[in-house]
């Protein structure tokens, strides 16, 4: 049988459009290796009409009351449960990801998310007006920043779409998004229901590759640029918007430690870390990938660990008992290879290592153990379904072991020392750390990084001012 391959079009000032210039790209599903669907691949002309029409209906957009915009996500919230299976659908064949789990871990999240923002549009906080000179009442104003050009990444296209455009939205301003170039099919979906609710121009969509994020990027219109993906695209987009200083979002890469200390309860600790290193074929930013355990409870943890990867199922999107399903992209099944295949002599792989299956981007839920500071695979991120072990003697140590990294975005203590776990808190370098537990998020609370792993927020009411700017208003109260 011959699967009938789809067109995807972009999304602009209201209607679906091909490329300007007919140029398409082949959209992969990482299950089969087959090509479902073409989406354009969009140029020059393509991102001035999107940011055209974007910048067109900025001013009503932002004029409208914080009430008629909680209005409209909320109606957006609504119809995305209302089409649930679709956007399920569209997500797994975009990503492989398990259906049951797609429904089950992401679209709830997303529509509270959704929901969140609404109700962030109408609690804009700042300082109360006063006297702060004689005869002279200041006021500060939060508004909208304008047009905001976005990049989405491949591992969560429709939840980080979402992270996206409803601060965004929520704030007045207009958007243009880009989802990756081997994920477009929710995203698209996305603004077919959305283009029920918003009027034209205020949500756009351009597919396409880093070329054409690039153009958006570079386009003299966006007053902020925001980007989900790697470090080197974040230093990309960063440099290319200083040109006309632009404001700049970045959530960026991870490398998460898990610091386990000889107190842990080893089952728990064991199930919550493969769950959190393997969900989503451990391709997170904030995956537990990095277990950093005590001397003294190391071998018992790492044959633990070994066993509960080895339990761990990948497969098919339809199976109710995997854990996850396959790598994104070719590209990505070649990166998380390559790291293994590079392991120095001294690491030791305790499960899997290997592709599963002759068809499909699957990888075997991996460990591996023996590994030092410096080597290549605890320094840089995998982004698959590996987890490495390291061993620490002493607090000391396992909080430089911890920070030795460039990247700073999310970690974990697990202990039952509550002492222990505040000053681990206080000493881990990173925008998130979790005690007990790894890889929640709830909407209220900030989800950012330091160091290599960006600046900005997503997520939260500090998200949720990343998309104002300020400004201060004196007038005179003197007759």
């Amino acid at each position: 049988m011959t699967t009938e391959v789809r067109r995807l079009r972009n999304y602009i000032n209201g209607e679906f459009r091909d490329a300007a210039d007919g140029r398409t790209i082949d959209v992969v599903n990482p299950v089969t290796e087959e090509v479902y669907a073409t989406s354009p691949l969009s140029g020059q002309a393509d991102v001035d009409a999107a940011m055209e029409a974007a910048a067109a209906a900025f001013p009503a957009w932002r004029d409208t009351t914080p009430a008629e915009r909680q209005k409209a996500l909320l109606k957006i919230a609504d119809a995305f449960e209302e089409r649930a299976e679709d956007l399920i659908a569209a997500e797994s064949e975009n990503t492989g990801k398990p259906i049951g789990l797609t429904r089950s871990e992401e679209i709830p999240p997303a529509v509270d998310q959704i929901r969140f923002f609404a109700g962030a549009a109408r609690l804009l906080e700042g300082r109360s007006a006063g006297e702060y000179m004689e005869g002279l009442t200041s006021i500060v104003r939060r508004e909208p920043v304008g047009v905001c050009a976005q990049v989405a990444p491949w591992n969560y296209p429709l939840m980080m779409a979402v992270w996206k455009f409803a601060p965004a939205l929520a704030a007045g301003n207009t958007v243009v998004i880009k989802p990756s170039d081997t994920t477009p099919a929710s995203t698209v979906l996305m603004a077919e229901i959305m283009g029920q609710i918003l009027p034209k121009g205020v949500f756009n969509v351009l597919c396409g590759d880093r070329d054409t994020g690039r153009a958006m990027v570079e386009h003299p219109t966006p007053a902020m640029a925001s980007i989900t993906g790697s470090v080197r695209a974040g230093m990309q987009v960063a440099e290319s918007a200083s040109k006309d200083v632009k404001r700049v979002h970045l959530e960026l890469g991870g490398k998460a430690p898990v610091v386990v200390f000889e107190d842990a309860d080893i089952a728990k600790t064991v199930a919550g870390v493969s769950e959190a290193g393997f969900f989503n074929a451990g391709q997170d930013c904030t995956a537990a990938t990095r277990v950093l355990v005590h001397e003294s409870i190391h071998d018992e943890f790492v044959t633990a660990l070994a066993k509960a990867a080895a339990d761990t199922k990948t497969g098919q999107p339809d199976d109710e008992d995997v854990a996850y399903g396959p790598l994104n992209n070719v590209n990505q099944l070649k990166q998380v290879s390559g790291f293994i295949d590079r392991l120095p002599a001294h690491a030791k792989v305790e499960a899997g290592g290997h592709r599963v299956g002759d068809k499909g981007y699957f990888y075997a839920p991996t460990v591996v153990s023996g590994l030092k500071q410096d080597d290549e695979i605890i320094q840089n991120e995998v982004f698959g379904p590996v987890i490495t072990v390291q061993s620490f003697s002493d607090e000391k140590q396992a909080v430089e072991y911890a920070n030795g990294v460039d990247y700073a975005l999310a970690s974990s203590v697990w202990t039952q020392n509550h002492s222990r776990a505040m000053r681990m808190s206080k000493s881990l370098d990173f925008g998130c750390v979790w005690i007990n537990t790894h890889i929640p998020l709830v909407a209220e609370m900030p989800h950012g990084g330091f160091k290599k792993s960006g600046y900005g927020k997503d997520l939260s009411a500090y998200g949720f001012e990343d998309y104002t700017r300020i400004k201060h208003v004196m007038t005179s109260i003197e007759d």
